[in-house]
């Protein structure tokens, strides 16, 4: 007896198709897509039956359903039982769950009152079509949350300045059981955006398979239906979570369906009975936000059984991957080119790479307490975040004959300029006044200075002293100005005047203005 009750339509054709046809079980099998094992039993069977196609296609139903299967219950119903397709979208939401599968064990519990496959499909699609829009979608446990923010804002009254700020709200609900997650931010900027995200997954305790965005500019840097380009920092979040980002196509609100509802719900039944409240801080709002959540999670729904938190307790949680050891921290992501100097500029501060590096473009990733500077993907450089003008040098990064140069400081540039005269010094001054990080000066300072190796320091005092009246300012003048000797034409102490003719035919007296 075969182990396993076919449907009377597969019955009747395989008998058809060896007895008629003259198909042997093999080519039987692959036409039909049933096991060798159970064509192999039926043909058996119906050799022991001593069964022509004759005789079988003079039996109905039940009575052929008699002769191979007669301990089974083979009362035909007059009506096919419909299948109760809530269960059965709910068990499509299990991992590896077919319709084809459910179908076969709907075949097995109603044998002979049972619809095809076709039939099943037909009236199941036919039944989903009529539901919510967010329904018509068939989501996998844990696999996909949905992110948008509401169009609908919040008034947060500043205490101290009465000035009035209206704050966003971000809304996730998961695709299965529509556990909603909801919060107020100041801004959709990237940061709050993407802490909201690291939130979002705290409050679900898990993370799950893929992360449905808007193509709003935080999320998505250039929009596109079928190959978006995701945000740097968005990705380096979906790295640190391992899920995917899968943004929605631009104009296509069926993707993100679950996302229109959770915020419509949201707007309705938490922000509209939130909306003759004043608050005055954001801490305030999201305190109320998250006990009006908890009401929306434990809500029964209307046409289906269980609630929210019971769906996703169920289903979604238990297919949600691990939470990561460490949270995630924002990281500012900007890409940059190496300077000559071989720093790099973030937020005013300048922070070195290694020289070889110069001329190249780089990525920053900035946190609030640490600087990472990456080439090709790789990390060639760490800091400590400085706020602020300023310069953050690490000696391995500089080529050997400029670590020498880190020994100096301005201080003992002054005192060696000093020694070699006072119109030196005020050149020198000048120097490292003038940059905005006073080592750029560095270098054209010892310019200057080494050269009272080859100048008596009396002479490069008097050169200064031209170039600071004349407002020459270059190393290089100062150069010239020594090869050529022009310096030894300058005589500071006598001071050059001309007397100008009292008496002149030109000239008016006071006569002339009576």
């Amino acid at each position: 007896m075969p182990t396993k009750r076919l449907p009377m339509r597969q019955l009747r054709e395989i008998l058809r198709l060896h007895l008629h046809s003259q198909l042997g079980v093999r080519q039987i099998h692959r036409t039909l897509r049933v096991s060798v094992g159970s064509v192999s039993k039926i043909i058996k069977q119906t050799h022991e039956l001593q069964l022509d196609w004759l005789a079988i296609c003079q039996l109905d139903d039940v009575k052929l359903a008699q002769q191979f299967y007669p301990k089974a219950n083979n009362q035909l119903s007059d009506k096919l039982v419909m299948p109760d397709w809530e269960a059965v979208r709910k068990d499509l939401a299990g991992q590896n769950v077919t319709k084809h599968l459910l179908w076969e064990e709907y075949t097995q519990q109603y044998p002979n009152s049972s619809y095809s496959y076709s039939q099943y499909c037909h009236h199941f699609g036919v039944w989903l079509a009529k539901q919510k829009r967010s329904m018509r979608q068939i989501h996998k446990a844990g696999e996909t949350l949905f992110v948008d923010y509401a169009g609908q804002t919040m008034p947060v009254i500043c205490s101290s300045t009465g000035e009035v700020r209206y704050a966003q709200i971000f809304v996730a609900a998961m695709g299965v059981s529509n556990y909603t997650y909801c919060e107020a931010t100041w801004t959709q900027s990237l940061p709050d955006w993407l802490g909201s995200h690291a939130r979002a997954f705290a409050y679900l305790g898990g993370i799950p398979k893929m992360v449905v965005p808007d193509n709003l500019k935080s999320g998505v840097s250039k929009a596109c239906r079928y190959d978006p380009q995701t945000n740097p920092a968005y990705q380096q979040l979906a790295q640190h979570y391992g899920t995917a980002i899968v943004p929605a196509r631009p104009y296509k609100p069926k993707d993100k369906a679950k996302a229109e509802v959770a915020v419509q719900i949201i707007e309705r039944w938490i922000l509209a009975r939130l909306r003759h409240h004043t608050f005055f801080s954001l801490a305030e709002l999201n305190a109320c936000i998250k006990a009006l959540l908890e009401e929306v999670n434990h809500k029964p729904f209307k046409q289906l059984e269980g609630t929210r938190q019971s769906w996703f307790e169920s289903i979604d949680q238990p297919a949600l991957m691990p939470l990561p050891a460490v949270a995630y921290e924002y990281s500012d992501i900007k890409a940059a080119k190496v300077n000559i100097d071989y720093h790099v500029q973030y937020d005013k501060h300048h922070y070195s790479v290694p020289h070889h590096l110069v001329g190249e473009r780089i990525e920053v990733h900035a946190t609030s307490e640490l600087i990472r500077v990456y080439f090709h993907g790789k990390p060639v450089a760490s800091h400590a975040r400085r706020h602020g003008y300023g310069m953050s040098t690490v000696a391995t990064h500089m080529p050997t004959r400029h670590q020498k140069h880190q020994q100096w400081s301005a201080g003992r540039l002054m005192n060696w300029a000093k020694d070699l005269g006072d119109q030196v010094l005020i050149w020198v001054q000048y120097q490292l006044n003038s940059k905005a990080h006073e080592q750029q000066a560095y270098r054209v300072c010892l310019g200057l200075l080494n050269l009272a190796k080859k100048y008596p320091p009396e002479r490069l005092n008097q050169v200064c002293g031209l170039a600071n009246q004349q407002s020459l300012y270059r190393l290089q003048q100062i150069k010239d100005i020594l090869a050529s000797n022009q310096d030894k034409l300058y005589q500071p102490d006598k001071a050059i005047s001309y007397q100008l003719p009292q008496n002149h035919e030109n000239i008016r007296g006071p006569h002339h203005f009576h």
